[in-house]
């Protein structure tokens, strides 16, 4: 009985060792890359750099020193890759009207082929303008136009790609199965500053995750636009006017905003096709001290009326009025 009693008091003792030895090293790596923080705020340089090289890990018993180094444990990582970026950003939201009801209606392997033909043909539209989709929201669609990729007509590119949207989905063919009616989306846009970085931890990131008003805004729209109809913010409007068409509704009381929300359904495309041919329809403003090269391309352009072939280039810096020029 004595004997092992001394046996038990030496397993709990060789437990209690390993346990503490275990913590210290925890602890050795907290300590170590808080001084390699502290080392690099100092010299300007936060998050850069390993701390890898620098930690002595145990070694595990029994490998001497042929053990390899341990992988840095992931929290220490995650506090490393905590980079975002402030972005100008257009956000689009998109969903299935009626989709409860129609789970009601349909086979559940039907809904799923109705679903994956919906989201198909929203996929291969926004993909025509050069819109992200960052996320499935059950029948519903999250969607970035000017990120991670930017344009200066991201607004006309969201709201293109919505109309695109709206004409598409009713006419979807669905041969072998029964709808009680055609399908019908609803769409919300809107503009505004975010911050876009990686979102989660461990295993569950989001590498373009985005925060900020402009996505609550954007879902409260897609809420009260009416089925097959694109409803955008005031920002937004003003950044595709002349582009379309749109009428003003009435300013909207949404959840969780202060005060009421201009908002506008858009109607239709107008035709214009550039920034030009919208200022073109309220009036260019006259040319100011550019006699000379309205000139040259004049004289030019009578040369080649006449038969005699003619180039000219036109270089400048961005925003001078090249395109205005010609």
């Amino acid at each position: 009985m004595k004997n092992a009693e001394l046996s038990l008091y030496g397993f709990a003792r060789v437990a209690s060792a390993n346990c503490d030895q275990r913590r210290n090293s925890v602890e050795t790596v907290a300590r170590l890359f808080i001084e390699k923080e502290t080392e690099n705020r100092r010299n300007g340089e936060s998050g850069k750099g390993s701390l890898e090289p620098s930690i002595q890990r145990p070694k595990p018993e029994g490998q001497g020193r042929a053990a390899t180094a341990q992988p840095l444990d992931p929290r220490l990582k995650d506090a490393r890759q905590d980079v975002a970026e402030r972005r100008q950003l257009t956000v689009m939201f998109c969903d299935l009207v009626g989709s409860t009801a129609l789970s009601t209606q349909l086979d559940p392997e039907d809904l799923r082929e109705v679903e994956r033909a919906y989201q198909h043909a929203c996929v291969e539209i926004i993909t025509c303008f050069d819109g992200h989709v960052a996320k499935y929201l059950g029948d519903g669609l999250l969607v970035y136009f000017g990120y991670p990729t930017a344009h200066e007509d991201d607004a006309v590119r969201a709201v293109r790609a919505g109309l695109g949207i709206v004409r598409a989905i009713p006419e979807l063919p669905f041969p072998n199965i029964r709808l009680p009616h055609p399908l019908q989306v609803r769409i919300g846009i809107h503009t505004g500053l975010v911050v876009a970085g990686e979102m989660g931890s461990g295993e569950y990131r989001e590498q373009l995750a985005i925060v900020g008003e402009t996505p609550n805004l954007a879902a409260r729209l897609q809420e009260i636009a009416g089925p097959n109809t694109v409803v955008i913010s005031a920002v937004t409007q003003r950044l595709i006017q002349g582009y379309f068409e749109d009428q003003a509704l009435s300013p909207q009381t949404l959840k969780g905003m202060p005060t009421p929300v201009s908002v506008y359904r858009v109607l239709g495309d107008s035709g214009a096709q550039s920034r030009l041919e919208v200022a073109a329809a309220t009036g260019l403003t006259p040319l100011v001290g550019r006699e000379e090269e309205v000139g040259l391309l004049q004289r030019h352009w009578g040369q080649v009326k006449e038969g005699q072939g003619q180039v000219v280039l036109l270089s400048g810096e961005a925003g001078i009025g090249k395109s205005r020029l010609v």
